[in-house]
């Protein structure tokens, strides 16, 4: 068989699996962003003519997307976009600190690889120039959510542990259980960047317990880092309990009200 035989069928592979992935980061995209709200009802149909996207892709990202939590299927066909109460999101932050304590742990008795320590330091010292500042700026935030969002995985990258990791990626596809989930919404202000430096401060004493082999403070410190998260949730719900959820995140609107 020649090379020119295979090609065709190799590039409809590729297509198929391109046209998945796109699927999928775009349909996410519509529910994050509030065009499909909380509540509302998907037909794959109606989802194939939206994005124009043939059936096999859009079926496989709704499924992903149920498995994700985002969607729920119903009975009788169709799915509808999931809401949230308080609690589920507390209790996602809550796991996703458990699973990240854990790796961490893992890392310091295992022993983390130099490159990677390296890396993490590197990555802690861009953060400390990033809120040297007295506020952040939008492109200081974007900065701090990018780099923050590094150093966390380069602490997953340490454990070396895919089993751990694959359910980790689970619980960060929920909405604001990510490491920058609430950051966002206190982005501008004094007291935002003072939280940043405690944890921040954080970092700096995970990374310490890890380079000296001390899983069990390890792992106390990565899950004390998940409570400022814990924190945040419960500061953006008193502070927007009233208003419609703000532009820079619209995905507020997933969480139902008391």
């Amino acid at each position: 068989m020649t090379q020119e035989s295979l090609s065709p069928a190799a590039e409809t592979m590729g297509g198929t699996e391109s046209a998945q992935v796109r699927a999928l980061l775009q349909l996410r995209e519509l529910i994050l962003s509030g065009e499909l709200p909380g509540g509302s009802r998907i037909a794959e149909l109606a989802i194939v003519e939206r994005l124009g996207v043939s059936r096999t892709p859009i079926r496989a990202a709704l499924m992903r997307l149920e498995q994700e939590g985002l969607l729920k299927a119903l009975p009788n066909g169709g799915y509808v976009v999931q809401t949230f109460s308080e609690r589920d999101i507390a209790d996602a932050i809550e796991l996703r600190g458990t699973l990240e304590g854990l790796l961490a742990r893992l890392a310091a008795e295992r022993g983390a690889p130099a490159p990677v320590l390296v890396e993490a330091r590197k990555c802690l010292d861009a953060l400390d120039g990033v809120l040297t500042s007295p506020a952040l700026d939008d492109e200081g935030f974007s900065s701090y959510v990018a780099l923050n969002s590094r150093f966390h995985t380069l602490i997953w990258d340490m454990a070396d542990s895919p089993t751990i990791a694959r359910q980790l990626e689970k619980v960060l596809s929920l909405p604001f259980a990510s490491p920058s989930g609430f950051v966002v919404m206190q982005a501008h202000s004094q007291r935002a960047r003072d939280m940043l430096v405690v944890a921040q401060d954080q970092h700096r004493q995970v990374l310490d317990a890890i380079e000296q082999r001390e899983g069990s403070r390890a792992e106390a410190i990565m899950r004390e880092h998940s409570r400022l998260a814990q924190r945040n949730l419960r500061e953006v719900l008193a502070g927007h309990a009233t208003v419609h959820a703000p532009a820079s995140m619209p995905a507020l609107k997933l969480i139902r009200r008391p």
